[in-house]
């Protein structure tokens, strides 16, 4: 199957699974919201361009947004997150090429540390952002700070779920690729 077509279906079924399944979940807290579409993001191949990478993150949250009828409030919070993981992935990256020769990022590509450093990082960029575009001011600050810890927390829970579930056939790298 084609790198374009596999992403493809993962984006649908991300997007399918917040909005049919995540979404429709009773409130646990006010301050937790499950949210998972994003990781989508995140298991893009490590070769993709920058360009490609912030165009992929803006297409994600304005299909997010058309589904919620939230105009944009998706698609800032994915365009961040496309624009810092080329530099989160050069920090994690190990120096030599050997240990780094997997396609795409995993736990098995990255080692599990590396890769909930990466995730953490940018669910915690992804999370606070969404929730400042929501209040668009800080508003109670105690709040805004325990919303984003919390919905963070929650998103991290389901990724771990999500990796420990599904593990992906990863391919390696080629130089002719």
């Amino acid at each position: 199957m084609s790198d374009f077509l596999r992403n493809t279906i993962r984006l649908a079924i991300f997007i399918l699974l917040q909005v049919y399944v995540l979404n429709k979940i009773p409130a646990l807290h006010q301050f937790i919201i499950p949210i998972l579409y994003y990781l989508f993001i995140l298991w893009l191949p490590f070769s993709i361009s920058r360009a490609t990478l912030l165009l992929t993150g803006f297409i994600t949250g304005i299909i997010l947004d058309f589904f919620m009828m939230t105009p944009g409030l998706h698609a800032a919070p994915c365009v961040l997150i496309a624009y810092l993981r080329p530099f989160i992935i050069n920090i994690l990256a190990p120096k030599d090429a050997t240990g780094f020769s997997y396609r795409e990022p995993s736990p098995k590509a990255m080692g599990w540390t590396p890769y909930l450093v990466y995730s953490f990082v940018l669910t915690l960029a992804h999370h606070g952002y969404l929730v400042l575009l929501e209040w668009l001011s800080f508003g109670n600050f105690f709040h805004f700070v325990i919303k984003v810890i919390a919905s963070t927390g929650i998103s991290m829970l389901l990724i771990i779920t999500t990796e420990l579930l599904f593990p992906r056939k990863l391919k390696f790298r080629t130089n002719t690729a």
